[in-house]
C-alpha cells in the first residue's frame, strides 16, 4: 500500500500521513454532520487525547427530531467553544496539530458547512494539511480507537440513514459488499417508536422499553432479501396494522421486544452470512444502531469462533474522535475547495 502524501496549503511541503509516516501524529478532528457538535484530539489514531461532544437533543427534543436550521445554529454558536476546550483537555496549543480532519458528509449541509469551514480556516491558517472525511467510513474507524485491531473484518454499519455491511480489506479499502434496500435500520426505529407513542428520540426509547419485554409476544414479518442486503420498510406496515388491530389492548413493552428482537435477528444473520462467504470470523459494530443493547448482545454472545468488536456507546453515536482517526488511516479529500454533500 502507498504511503498517503498530503500538502501543506501554503509551502505545499510533503506530509505522510498514517501508519506509514513512523512517527508519532496528532489529529485534530471536527464533527458537525447533525444534531452533536464534536471535537477530538487523537494520537496515531488510536489514542484519545481529547474528546468534547455539544449535544442539541435537548433543543431538537420539541419539534421530535433535529430540525436543519436549528442545527447549524446550534454549531455556529458551539463550535470555538468545543475546539477550544478539546485542546485544553488534551494540554496543546493548536500549532502542535499535524492536520485538521472533519466530515464533509453525508449529513445536513448547513451543519456540515460549519465544521468544514472551520477545519479550512485552521488549516490554511496553520499551514497543516485539510482532511476531508466520509462520515461512514469514520463510524468504522470507531473500532480503532483505543484497540489494535487490524483489517481484514467484516463491519456492520448501522445507524439513522445507513445500513451497511462493509468488507474492510486494509486501512484504506473499505467495500460495501451489502445494504438496505429502502429504511436505514436506525430510520425503521424511529418510525417503530413513534408508532408506539415514544418520545424523542425514538430508538434509544424504544431500546429501552424492549428491556421488560416479551420478544415472543407478536409475530412480525422477516423480509427475505438476496445475498447481503437488507429491507426494513415493510417493518413499520406490519406494526402499524398490529397496533390498528389490537388498539387499546396493546403492550408497548412486548411490542418494542418483538420488533428489536426480528431487527436485530435479521442484522446479525446478514453479517454472518458475509462473515461465512469471505472466510472471516473478524466481526466489527458501527453507527449509532450500534449503541442498542439488544444488537450488541447478540454479537458479544456469538461462538467463540468468531472475534467480536464493539466500540463504546460514546463512540457509537456521532463523535469527533472517530473523524480524527478516520483522518490517519483512510483515504479522504485534501483540498481546500473541497465541497460538503448531503447523501453518498
Amino acid at each position: 500500500m502507498q504511503p498517503k502524501v498530503l500538502y501543506k496549503p501554503h509551502s505545499r511541503e510533503e506530509v505522510i500521513l498514517g501508519p506509514e509516516a513512523k512517527v508519532d501524529q496528532v489529529i485534530l478532528g471536527l464533527e458537525t454532520s447533525c444534531d452533536e457538535t464534536a471535537a477530538a484530539i487523537v494520537l496515531n489514531g488510536r489514542k484519545v487525547l481529547a474528546d468534547v461532544v455539544s449535544s442539541q437533543i435537548e433543543d431538537h427534543k420539541i419539534y421530535g427530531g433535529v430540525v436543519p436550521e436549528v442545527a447549524a445554529r446550534k454549531h455556529l454558536e458551539s463550535i470555538n467553544l468545543v475546539i477550544n476546550e478539546a485542546l485544553s483537555q488534551a494540554k496543546m496549543n493548536i500549532d502542535q496539530i499535524t492536520a485538521v480532519a472533519c466530515t464533509v458528509g453525508p449529513g445536513l449541509v448547513g451543519a456540515l458547512l460549519v465544521g468544514v469551514s472551520a477545519a479550512k480556516a485552521i488549516a490554511f491558517a496553520k499551514n497543516i494539511p485539510f482532511i476531508g472525511i466520509n462520515h461512514l467510513k469514520a463510524h468504522v474507524c470507531a473500532n480503532y480507537i483505543e484497540t489494535d485491531l487490524e483489517p481484514p473484518f467484516i463491519c456492520l454499519l448501522v445507524s439513522g440513514g445507513h445500513t451497511q455491511i462493509i468488507y474492510v480489506k486494509n486501512y484504506r479499502e473499505q467495500e460495501i459488499i451489502g445494504q438496505t434496500r429502502d429504511d436505514a435500520a436506525g430510520e425503521a426505529y424511529d418510525k417503530v417508536a413513534r408508532l408506539i407513542d415514544f418520545p424523542y428520540p425514538g430508538g434509544p426509547n424504544l431500546d429501552k422499553a424492549a428491556l421488560n419485554g416479551n420478544i415472543k409476544a407478536y409475530e412480525l414479518p422477516f423480509a427475505k432479501v438476496d445475498d447481503f442486503d437488507f429491507s426494513f420498510s415493510g417493518m413499520k406496515t406490519a406494526v402499524l396494522r398490529l397496533i390498528q388491530k389490537e388498539k387499546v389492548l396493546l403492550n408497548k413493552q412486548d411490542l418494542a421486544a418483538s420488533f428489536q428482537e426480528i431487527m436485530t435477528e435479521m442484522l446479525l444473520q446478514k453479517t454472518l452470512q458475509a462473515s461465512n462467504q469471505f472466510n472471516i470470523n473478524k466481526i466489527v459494530l458501527a453507527g449509532g444502531v450500534a449503541a442498542n443493547s439488544g444488537l450488541r448482545a447478540k454479537f458479544l454472545n456469538l461462538p467463540d469462533k468468531y472475534t467480536v468488536l464493539v466500540p463504546p456507546l460514546k463512540f457509537c453515536t456521532d463523535n469527533a474522535a472517530m473523524v480524527a482517526s478516520a483522518g490517519y488511516f483512510v483515504d479522504g479529500c485534501y483540498d481546500l475547495d473541497t465541497e460538503v454533500f448531503s447523501r453518498v
